[in-house]
């Protein structure tokens, strides 16, 4: 009952209080409140707020707070004042309340009892509370890291997990592995594994190129030898996304790597996971191209690796890959070629086969790149004979346009049997014999040479028939061979890697036996071509006539023993096919009899044929040691050294590390005298001589080595 009316008090002082305060505002509206008037105001607060019994808390402070709001909605004003002065009253808290000192003396034990902190607290520091995330992050770290423990796990669960689990483990570990070679280090920290050490890189990267392809064609369902592609099967959504990023990392790789041991395993492995490439055609344009690299600077093997990749590459995906990797392929042997050096003839030679290869995979697509190619050619010729100046000519006459003929003219030679592939030959043979005679001087006697032979192995391979033989024998005719040479050549000359001839290589020896020697060696393997055919007699002809005319006029007996030589071979030859013409009786208009005729008389052989191919034997020995130099390695004698034993420590006393200088003085003096000995003559010195080749004595001299000359080298 006395709680109820002390709230009865408290709700009527309120209202009474709240008019003699608003009576206090109007009076203070124009002048301002002091401290003091605030004080007042506090001592006026009714003195029972705080009087109130345990059993009507609740109920009395949500009255409060009911007649608290009424009182800001009703007079803002002097609830403002009361928010700027008296706080406390508005943030009414039941349990902020203190109780009053007779209630605290009168109350219960439990009431009196508060919390005494002890004496000795630690201040806790300001890492306090960094430490417990500081902790957290080290864990996240310590299972971020890859171990070798972890990749043991994944190597055996690779071969038994039939989920995508371990594989996109693996995956993410590549990235991972591939982000330490990175400098950039947010890609680093938001990676979900992280690689330390060497051994670790080696490791992941080890074995994703062992299992990571075998085990996604498990996952996939694609048996060996099948030709199904990876985005047919239905679990490849689940690998899609990550095999992407693995594939872009491994370009990235191959990038960035520059040892060939490991470039090497990249496109081994490469080769092996070029067939999931049909699905990702972006990615497999930019792959090509650093293949197309590799295979254009990298070594012998990087480079057979590189074409075996780009030519499973674009076996797989021809409609979308041919296009470009044609024009880079083509593109990049162009610019290796402007150089052509013995070293660099091995790599020229394996990149002409292997990109006519890539042309003949399909001839009625490569029809119109080639077409496009060689008339580029044409016109570059027809420009340097119009307007005959030396910039045009050397448009023409360079590595470049001779090393695209070389691969036109294979090309041709390969797919001559395609209709499409035909209609080229007539205006590729127009370019080169144009070629031949822009500059018809002795001086480009070896690019002649090497056009006549792209000639002559497209007559050999197509049995087209190429006048060839009077660019040879115009040789023949033209340089005068009686002349003395002005200069000796210590080396041979080779026409391999020339084109064109100084004008001290003209006036040398050497020049005119190499031209005998190539006239000789293309004029023979031309006739040989040619030694089974009918009109053998009639082709042959013309040219020994013409040999006939040079052997009258050449003085030089070692150039025209050859041709005398030849001569023979030819006549004797010709002699063959005239009597097995003479046997045959069918009609010279029946085309197939005349063929079943010539390549009967092929396969047996023919007296030129023969004689070639023994010849080209020894050639081709004899080129390779020229261009190996394994002649003068052969004939190069090293000194030697002859030494005899040592003197024996006869006294068997502590030898002498370092001896004075008066004592080898005195052994060369008895050198010198024995020396002086020998000169004369005496009978010891036969007696020495006769028995060199017996044991050694041990005559107590020391050893004589005497200094080697320069010129002894």
């Amino acid at each position: 009952m006395k709680s109820k009316n002390i709230g009865k008090k408290k709700l009527k002082k309120t209202t009474v209080k709240k008019s003699t305060k608003m009576k206090a505002i109007h009076k203070t509206a124009k002048t301002n409140f002091n401290e003091n008037d605030s004080d007042e105001i506090e001592e006026d607060m009714p003195s029972y707020m705080n009087e109130v019994d345990e059993d009507d808390l609740e109920d009395e402070g949500e009255k409060h707070k009911q007649d608290l709001e009424k009182l800001k909605q009703s007079d803002p004003e002097f609830y403002k004042f009361l928010q700027e002065n008296d706080k406390k009253l508005l943030d009414f808290n039941l349990s902020d309340e203190e109780v009053d000192d007779d209630q605290s003396e009168s109350g219960n034990a439990k009431d009196r009892e508060v919390h005494e902190p002890e004496e000795n607290l630690e201040v806790a520091s300001d890492e306090s509370d960094y430490e417990a995330d500081d902790a957290d992050e080290t864990k996240l770290k310590d299972s971020r890291i890859i171990t070798h423990k972890l990749l043991k796990v994944w190597s055996t669960e690779i071969h038994t997990d039939k989920t995508n689990k371990t594989i996109i483990a693996l995956i993410q570990a590549f990235h991972a592995a591939l982000n330490t070679v990175t400098t950039q280090e947010e890609i680093q920290e938001s990676a979900i594994f992280k690689v330390e050490g060497s051994a670790v890189f080696n490791g992941v990267i080890q074995l994703c190129v062992l299992e990571l392809g075998p085990a996604i064609r498990r996952f996939l369902g694609i048996h060996q030898g099948s030709k199904m592609p990876a985005h047919k099967c239905k679990k490849f959504i689940k690998i899609k996304r990550v095999l992407k990023g693995y594939f872009t990392d491994l370009l990235k790789l191959l990038l960035g790597v520059t040892s060939s041991n490991i470039q090497t395993v990249l496109l081994k492995h490469l080769h092996y996971m070029s067939g999931l490439l049909v699905s990702y055609p972006n990615i497999t344009k930019s792959l090509v191209k650093q293949l197309v690299h590799l295979w254009g600077t990298g070594d012998d093997s990087i480079r057979v690796l590189a074409f075996f990749c780009i030519l499973r590459i674009t076996n797989n995906q021809q409609v979308a890959v041919l296009e470009t990797v044609l024009k880079a392929m083509y593109m990049t042997y162009v610019k290796n070629c402007k150089f052509v050096t013995f070293k660099g003839l091995a790599a020229i030679n394996f990149m002409r086969r292997s990109l006519v290869e890539l042309f003949a995979l399909d001839a009625n697509y490569a029809y119109q790149h080639v077409f496009l190619y060689i008339r580029q050619l044409a016109i570059h010729l027809r420009n340097a004979i119009t307007v005959n100046k030396a910039e045009n000519v050397q448009s023409v006459y360079n590595w470049q346009f001779i090393s695209s003929l070389q691969l036109w003219g294979n090309l041709l030679s390969v797919c001559y049997n395609k209709k499409t592939m035909q209609s080229l030959v007539y205006p590729f043979i127009q370019i080169c014999i144009g070629t031949i005679k822009l500059v018809p001087t002795a001086q480009y006697y070896p690019l002649r040479f090497h056009v006549v032979q792209i000639m002559m192995d497209l007559a050999k391979e197509t049995g087209v028939f190429i006048p060839v033989m009077p660019f040879l024998l115009e040789v023949l005719t033209t340089c005068d061979f009686n002349k003395k040479h002005q200069k000796v050549s210590m080396k041979p000359l080779h026409f391999t890697c020339l084109l064109r001839l100084s004008k001290s290589q003209l006036q040398e020896n050497g020049f005119k036996d190499m031209v005998i020697e190539t006239v000789y060696g293309q004029l023979l393997e031309c006739l040989s071509a040619q030694s089974h055919t009918l009109a053998f007699p009639d082709l042959s002809l013309i040219c020994i006539t013409q040999i006939k005319t040079f052997l009258k006029n050449c003085k030089n007996p070692n150039y025209t023993r050859k041709f005398k030589q030849f001569i023979e071979k030819v006549e004797q030859n010709s002699q063959f096919i005239e009597k097995e013409r003479s046997k045959s009786t069918f009609n010279i208009t029946d085309f197939k009899q005349i063929d079943g005729f010539e390549t009967q008389i092929k396969i047996k052989g023919t007296p030129l044929s023969t004689f070639f191919e023994n010849w080209n034997k020894l050639r081709t020995i004899k080129k390779n040691k020229q261009l190996t130099n394994n002649e003068e390695i052969g004939d190069y004698d090293i000194p030697t050294i002859k030494r005899s034993k040592k003197d024996m420590n006869k006294s068997g006393g502590p030898v002498e590390l370092f001896p004075s200088d008066s004592d080898d003085e005195g052994d060369e003096e008895e050198n010198k005298n024995r020396k002086k000995r020998g000169k004369r003559g005496g009978k010891n010195v036969k007696k020495r001589s006769a028995d060199e080749s017996g044991p050694i004595e041990d005559t107590g001299e020391k050893d004589i080595v005497e200094d080697i000359e320069m010129a002894d080298w």
